[in-house]
């Protein structure tokens, strides 16, 4: 039997679907949904209040990208372990987020074995 892990992740994304999309994957995967943001803003304001342990960011949202997001959470927690999400065609704005800290990338649409290979690697 596969040892599932158990994790706290806090979905930022702009549009409804694709946090519907990633939190049932995740669900099903053993992974805990405790929170979700409709953009950087808010995302910033549901890490300090929930302290997750992983946080999914959308590259492309309104209010505050992905990227600045990732440098804020990252300025309040040093520590914090961001995957960003972006759409196909993003490879620059990938760059950018990793070196802003973001640990790992994972494409829409999303496959479910790299989205649970990408939070593995980056929670290990």
């Amino acid at each position: 039997m596969v040892k599932k892990m158990s994790a706290r992740i806090l979905i930022v994304d702009d549009a409804t679907f694709m946090r519907m999309i990633l939190g049932k994957m995740l669900t099903e995967n053993g992974f805990e949904v405790v929170g979700e943001a409709e953009n950087g803003k808010k995302a910033i304001e549901k890490y300090k209040e929930l302290k997750p342990d992983l946080v999914t960011l959308d590259i492309t949202m309104p209010e505050l990208d992905g990227i600045s997001a990732a440098k804020e959470i990252l300025k309040l927690d040093g520590d914090a372990k961001i995957i960003m999400c972006s759409a196909m065609g993003q490879q620059a704005m990938v760059v950018d987020a990793i070196k802003a800290g973001a640990k790992d990338f994972i494409v829409k649409p999303f496959q479910v074995e790299r989205v649970v290979e990408s939070i593995k690697k980056v929670l290990c």
